[in-house]
């Protein structure tokens, strides 16, 4: 079987050196780019499993590459990790609703870094229940092609996304807690409660019409609509 690849997108080249021999020594197959560029050429014709990915980079930054990552159909779905020397919240917040799966906010562990990979890619090659396909209110989800759509329009989502829509929509009615839905959708990760309330504002956003489906559970997190309860839609 093959390694898994990772794709390190990073300026410091002694910072560079010492994650390329780590994730290495790990059990992963590792290539590296210097710059925004470079990273994102190199994504689209390695096709990596995950991409360790600096925000701050020359020639485009971080954000930059994570936008036109999520916008080409070579590497809609791959994992992204996000790496930022800013401690403030709203850049990672910014990172995740580009489109990226975990951050990593500098100075960090190597031991925790590379735990983070595993997670993410744990949570990538989990194999697909039975039931992999759920239809509710004009929402089907399909967890053995990884597909979703709203009234027949396919939605292009990304992972986070797709696992909460995924967990939301198999129990309508159930209120879930950010809690719950961090479990969900992150596995093992360590991140933020509020980054929940990030993807569930995307999600919606790409759920256009159907958006009011994802009601907010004041004082406890998210449900999807359940009509039997009778209860007005709600946002």
């Amino acid at each position: 079987m093959p390694k898994p690849h990772v794709l390190i997108v990073e300026d410091d080249r002694s910072l560079l050196e010492v994650l390329a021999y780590n994730i290495e020594q790990a059990g992963y197959e590792v290539t590296v780019a210097h710059d925004g560029q470079d990273g994102l050429n190199q994504a689209q014709h390695k096709n990596p499993d995950l991409i360790v990915l600096d925000l701050m980079l020359p020639v485009m930054d971080g954000l930059e590459v994570c936008r036109r990552l999520r916008g080409s159909s070579v590497t809609r779905d791959t994992l992204v990790l996000m790496l930022t020397a800013k401690s403030e919240e709203v850049d990672q917040m910014v990172g995740l609703a580009m489109g990226a799966d975990d951050y990593v906010t500098k100075p960090f562990s190597v031991r925790v870094l590379t735990e983070r990979i595993k997670a993410l890619l744990r949570r990538k090659n989990r194999q697909p229940e039975k039931d992999h396909a759920v239809s509710q209110q004009g929402i089907v989800v399909d967890r053995l092609r990884h597909f979703a759509s709203a009234d027949g329009a396919q939605l292009e989502l990304t992972r986070t996304e797709f696992a909460l829509l995924d967990t939301l929509i198999r129990q309508p009615g159930r209120a879930f807690s950010r809690a719950d839905l961090l479990d969900a959708a992150f596995d093992d990760t360590l991140v933020l409660e509020r980054t929940i309330d990030v993807h569930i504002r995307a999600l919606r956003k790409k759920l256009g019409q159907a958006a009011s489906l994802i009601e907010t559970v004041r004082g406890v997190g998210y449900r999807f609509h359940d009509p039997a309860m009778n209860l007005p839609l709600e946002s």
